[in-house]
Parts: C-alpha cells; sequence; structure tokens
C-alpha cells in the first residue's frame, strides 16, 4: 500500500518523544507494539478461515461434479439395459412371428 522509510521513521520517533515524553515513550511503544502483534494475529486468523472456506467451497464443487458423472454413467447403464431389453424382445417377436408363418 504505502512504503514507510527510515527518515519517515526517525520523524515519527523525534514526534513521539516530543509528545509523549522520554518517561512514557518506552511503555507507549510496547503498547503499540503489542496491538500491532494482535492486529497481525487476526489478520492471519482471518486469512487462514478464509482460505479454509475457499477449499472447503472448491471440494463441495468438485464432489457436486463427481456426483453429476455418476448421475450419467448411471444414466447410460439405465439406457445401455434398456437397449438390451429392446433388442431380445425384438428377437423374441421375430422368433414367434417365425414360427407363427412356416411358410418362410
Amino acid at each position: 500500500m504505502f512504503e514507510v522509510g527510515f527518515s519517515e521513521l526517525c520523524m515519527i520517533g523525534l514526534v513521539a518523544l516530543l509528545v509523549i515524553g522520554p518517561e512514557k515513550l518506552p511503555k507507549m511503544a510496547r503498547l503499540a507494539g503489542f496491538w500491532i502483534g494482535k492486529t497481525r494475529a487476526m489478520v492471519a486468523n482471518v486469512k487462514a478461515e478464509i482460505h479454509s472456506e475457499l477449499q472447503a467451497e472448491e471440494m463441495r464443487q468438485l464432489v457436486k461434479s463427481q456426483s453429476g458423472l455418476e448421475e450419467l454413467q448411471n444414466l447410460q447403464e439405465e439406457f445401455t439395459h434398456t437397449i438390451h431389453s429392446v433388442k431380445a424382445s425384438s428377437e423374441e417377436l421375430e422368433d414367434s412371428i417365425k414360427q407363427s408363418n412356416p411358410h418362410e
């Protein structure tokens, strides 16, 4: 986002020394460091949660696509079974027609 160089940090330190005073400056610096650390930890936790949610969503999508493929395979198996049934019925019909017509 933005860069803070060494000269900017020195200026901030000098202003803090003048405003806060030399007695309270170390205490304030520790407090600022504590809150910065807490904020970084919180941001890292939020990033980790978002990452895990994205992975979970990807897994859901993958499972959903796999179930769709399984449904297509089941449909293809049913279609093949139906074709075999129709062929068998057709052959039975032809046999019964041949038996009823001895001329052929």
